[in-house]
């Protein structure tokens, strides 16, 4: 198939910690044993997001429960009051808050990591299984191309799209981010014109990231947009058609907690609504409709488990 190459940019640093791997290392303990860990998601946060998606592609629902936290985090330094015991538990007096994501371990009542890509990879790697009906998410080979989609939506994509929308901003750095967010659309459109996913014909963890990327764009950084950058946006047919058919695929849509993302981004932003806040590029509580199949969306309440 056709594509245009992927400019790889560097990733930004995380200030999260708890880096240990599942079955990375022999004497770490950590083993690849079913139900012996937890996800702590909430499920309005990006990353917690396409942690649910890629475990629901992968099947994990009896081998690794889900415990959903609330939207909006309940502790004044922003986080969570059902994961304190367990950070304390972790790291005597952790300096941070406590936050989402978590994979934690039943048997020693500890976390594991807080870093949404070691999950992500050890989740698929680990537990995955070779199930003929589930996706091979991170194909042998694969593995710089999906990094770089992940760059991508991180800082050409996320990054973007927030300097664009920022009115307290010179005028020339918001018009160079919205630039550099719609080439990349444009790269975008481009490939998956000709490719019914970002790396080829087939689902890898590429399209989970994007689609993240792209429910962001439009129910968050698209609300302080003006309407002609939302129309540009917009304008990206082969792309949008691609995040709604992903939508309607029930490891995806049924994730989507629509009033909780609105309920964080209120909670977090201080920035004030544009004009393109009113032109809606996709239907998403439609699509995700489709996907349930009149199931009901899961929202995020704290301490329920998946």
């Amino acid at each position: 198939m056709p594509s245009t190459p992927l400019t790889t940019v560097p990733s930004l640093p995380s200030s999260r910690s708890f880096p240990s791997r599942i079955g990375c290392d022999a004497n770490s303990g950590y083993h690849a044993v079913p139900r012996r860990y937890r996800l702590h998601l909430s499920l309005s946060c990006p990353d917690c997001l396409q942690i649910a998606v890629t475990h629901s592609l992968l099947g994990l629902e009896d081998t690794l429960p889900v415990v959903l936290l609330p939207a909006i985090p309940d502790r004044p330094d922003g986080g969570h009051s059902a994961l304190h015991a367990l950070y304390e538990a972790s790291s005597h007096r952790h300096p941070g808050p406590a936050v989402a994501p978590v994979l934690s371990d039943s048997w020693t009542g500890r976390i594991v990591t807080t870093h949404s890509s070691h999950i992500l990879r050890d989740l698929a790697r680990h537990f995955g299984g070779d199930a003929q009906d589930r996706p091979l998410l991170y194909p042998q080979g694969a593995e710089k191309e999906i990094q770089a989609v992940e760059r991508l939506c991180e800082n050409r994509i996320d990054h973007a799209a927030q300097v664009a929308g920022q009115a307290d901003i010179d005028e020339a750095a918001r018009h160079t981010a919205l630039g550099s967010l719609l080439r990349v659309l444009g790269s975008l459109e481009w490939r998956l014109a000709h490719q019914k996913f970002v790396l080829g014909d087939e689902m890898t963890a590429a399209d989970v990231r994007l689609w993240v990327a792209l429910v962001q764009l439009d129910t968050v950084h698209r609300l302080h947009l003006d309407v002609a950058a939302v129309h540009r946006i917009a304008d990206h047919p082969h792309l949008w058609r691609y995040a709604r058919r992903l939508a309607a695929h029930p490891a995806f849509g049924r994730h989507l907690d629509l009033n909780g993302i609105a309920h964080r981004h209120h909670n977090r932003c201080q920035g004030l609504e544009a004009a393109g806040a009113a032109v809606q590029i996709l239907d998403w509580a439609v699509h995700i409709a489709d996907s349930t199949a009149g199931e009901p969306v899961r929202a995020g309440t704290g301490g329920r488990t998946a």
